[in-house]
């Protein structure tokens, strides 16, 4: 509690004072007056003087503060200042305000350009080791809900956002965005220009970065932090599969189902490996009539072909896919036995079992509004993108279909092999976030479990 008289509404009114022509007396004079009265004096006083006196910023500031300079308490602003930076590997510092957890953290930027679905963002697997930043400006006004989870936890490193609701707004919400991330253990940075940051990651590339609110930490420190850590070459996803194999028997809720229509008569068996699965791809797959179960990142082939599955979804997850290679001899092993279904990580997978070549992007695909041409109908699908690798199409070997690219870039986006019975997609068919163009790749696979079995 402050016991010296308006001191924050004197230096807000700082800059009236100065265009009157003898304002500390004013000041002096009304300043235990209610706030309306304090107005109408300083006006008043102004008409009467009839002229302007120029008074500088110094003499403002020194008079409206010597009006307090006596009060013995900490006068705090009513406003939070920056208390967090954000050192890139190229050794630029940007200054920022926290929210969330504290602390010092380590990571690589990616930007995401979603213009909402900014909780399923932080529980995607996927962004494991990330800072994500997001270039819609506002963030956190729906706050957050415990229905749009898209795994059990937040993997991602921190999120860095351009302004944060100071208040939230939805019938669904039952929490705000910063204490959410506080509990989580989720550093965030709000109030930084994220959209030189981004102009900075499109031109460079993804970028190693350290959060920090820690005083004791200099930028020469953070900046040594970011130069000795790496996320090429490690294995990410051992840290966010099952421990265990699960049965999973959710389906989309009837309120978001959007195929309400579709007559679910298959009774399939899919086995899902989680390489960081997204509770909504199991959802899309149960909805289609599918028994799931879903196993570890290491489980044997051998143990997935014991039970005689219909079909294998090789599922998406964080990270460099050359880092993992005991997965690709899973699936290398599987392939060409059972219909497959590659998504993201999946399809990288595949595209290296198949004896093709995986590489690192610039910077990534991030975002729920990436144009994907479909190379077999000529359709365009507006689509979910999450991963900073790629697989080289070059370097696949004769019969191995290119069925979709990327209209940005026209990267690889989806691969075929009629042979092999398979199919990947390098985006999310679920969106979840984004839009729902690419849902029929699930019937898809549909048909293609149901083919092989005549």
């Amino acid at each position: 509690m402050i016991s010296c008289p308006l001191p924050t509404w004197l230096e807000t009114l700082a800059p009236m004072a100065a265009a009157m022509e003898n304002p500390l007396a004013v000041a002096s004079n009304v300043k235990h007056l209610p706030r309306h009265k304090l107005f109408m004096s300083f006006a008043a006083h102004s008409k009467r003087s009839g002229k302007l006196q120029v008074v500088s910023v110094h003499q403002r500031v020194k008079a409206a503060s010597s009006l307090y300079s006596d009060c013995d308490v900490d006068v705090q602003k009513p406003w939070k200042t920056a208390d967090a930076r954000l050192v890139l590997e190229d050794g630029s510092i940007w200054k920022a305000k926290s929210f969330g957890a504290s602390g010092t953290q380590v990571g690589e930027v990616v930007f995401n350009t979603s213009l909402t679905g900014y909780q399923e963002i932080l529980t995607d697997p996927s962004y494991t080791g990330q800072f994500v930043l997001m270039t819609n400006p506002h963030i956190g006004n729906t706050g957050v809900n415990p229905h749009d989870e898209e795994s059990s936890q937040c993997f991602l490193a921190g999120l860095v956002i351009r302004s944060l609701s100071i208040c939230t707004s939805n019938w669904r919400c039952t929490e705000s965005l910063g204490d959410y991330l506080a509990k989580r253990n989720i550093m965030g940075i709000y109030d930084v220009d994220t959209r030189a940051i981004t102009r900075r990651l499109r031109q460079d590339g993804s970028l190693i970065g350290v959060l920090s609110t820690e005083e004791s930490q200099t930028d020469e420190d953070l900046l040594e932090i970011a130069h000795k850590w790496k996320i090429v070459g490690v294995d990410l996803i051992s840290g966010v599969s099952c421990k265990a194999p699960v049965v999973w028997s959710q389906k989309t809720h009837s309120e978001w189902e959007f195929h309400k229509d579709q007559n679910q008569v298959e009774n399939f068996h899919v086995v899902a490996y989680d390489f960081g699965i997204k509770h909504n791809i199991l959802r899309r797959l149960a909805s289609y009539g599918c028994k799931v179960t879903v196993v570890p990142s290491t489980w044997p082939a051998s143990e997935t072909l014991k039970v005689k599955p219909d079909g294998v979804l090789f599922s998406n997850g964080p990270g460099d896919p050359a880092a993992v290679p005991y997965a690709v001899e899973t699936v290398k092993e599987i392939i060409g036995k059972v219909p497959v279904f590659g998504i993201c990580m999946g399809h990288q997978l595949l595209g290296q079992a198949l004896g093709g070549k995986t590489f690192k992007m610039k910077f990534g695909h991030h975002g729920g509004n990436h144009p994907v041409g479909n190379l077999r109908n000529g359709r365009v699908e507006i689509s979910a993108q999450n991963h900073n690798y790629a697989v080289d199409p070059a370097s696949l070997p004769a019969g191995v279909e290119v069925t979709h690219i990327n209209l940005n870039d026209k990267s690889c986006a989806g691969l075929a092999c009629a042979e092999l019975n398979l199919m990947s997609l390098q985006y999310h068919p679920e969106s979840s976030p984004g839009p729902h163009d690419s849902d029929p790749a699930f019937r898809e696979f549909m048909e293609l479990m149901k083919a092989s079995k005549k």
